[in-house]
């Protein structure tokens, strides 16, 4: 094990380690127990107050330092939504590719031909899933572009 410094006592922090790591320049002194959620700042080697820090230095019965994770938050998805387009019996099948094309740029031709041919022969044409302002975004510019489109939740 390394050398403690005098200053560092009772802050489980390895001096050897300290020095050679080289994101910490600054030493500050310990001001709470090792047990606290004090830890040094990576980027500017001061104290972080943070109450909600994901790790908590705690103190184990052989007296070494162990750090504890806390729980990570999970977060629920937002709901996804379909945008179809509907067959359309006016409009040239260049038209409908088009204007696939240009009012959801993420789709390549052949993709909006698969969408345009979908839609032709089955009635309904799967165009992209999102989330739901973009998905009513680009429904209602296919409408205003002539095309018949609607929207649903992801099942």
């Amino acid at each position: 094990m390394g050398m403690r410094s005098p200053s560092l006592l009772g802050c489980s922090l390895n001096l050897k380690t300290f020095l050679t790591a080289p994101s910490m320049s600054v030493l500050q002194p310990c001001r709470q127990p090792p047990h606290a959620s004090w830890l040094l700042s990576p980027r500017s080697g001061f104290l972080n107050e943070n109450p909600a820090a994901t790790e908590t230095p705690t103190r184990s019965p052989g007296g070494a330092a162990v750090i504890e994770k806390a729980p990570e938050r999970v977060r629920k998805t937002s709901p996804r939504y379909k945008v179809l387009l509907h067959n359309d019996p006016v409009n040239s099948m260049e038209y409908v590719v088009n204007t696939l094309r240009q009012v959801v740029p993420s789709l390549s031709e052949q993709d909006a031909i698969a969408v345009m041919l979908e839609a032709h022969n089955t009635g309904v044409g799967l165009v992209i899933v999102c989330d739901l302002e973009p998905a009513e975004f680009y429904s209602e510019t296919l409408k205003a572009k002539g095309l018949t489109s609607t929207i649903e939740p992801e099942a």
